[in-house]
């Protein structure tokens, strides 16, 4: 096991938020864009979060388009979706909601359709 320490600028996704997103990403809230101050109750948002937070910790380290690329490839397209009222936000228009937008509708596929690709394949 490899017990290098991480380059990490941010110890973690919080303080990622905290001190570099909610300073840098700031908007006028309502209609066209909504957050939840408890983002991390929200497992799209989480997901979408954290990674930024690691893209933008591999960027950083690129001193000529690093930044530029994150904000175009990365922040902009995530916010956005993050933002939008009909986002994972868009019931947390006063603060957090606790009725959730509910997850999409599944019917389980027929046994057999999908096979573990986790799993070496058997030759017969």
């Amino acid at each position: 096991m490899d017990d290098e320490p991480i380059d990490l600028f941010y110890p973690h996704l919080g303080a990622f938020v905290s001190e570099w997103i909610a300073r840098r990403y700031a908007r006028r809230l309502g209609n066209a864009f909504v957050w939840c101050p408890e983002w991390y109750q929200h497992s799209e948002a989480m997901s979408r979060l954290d990674a930024l937070w690691r893209a933008w910790e591999s960027l950083r380290h690129d001193g000529q388009l690093g930044m530029s690329l994150w904000w175009r490839d990365h922040a902009d397209h995530h916010m956005t979706y993050l933002l939008d009222p009909d986002g994972p936000f868009g019931t947390c228009r006063s603060g957090h909601s606790e009725f959730p937008v509910p997850d999409l509708p599944l019917v389980d596929p027929p046994e057999g359709l999908f096979v573990d690709l986790r799993q070496p394949a058997l030759s017969a």
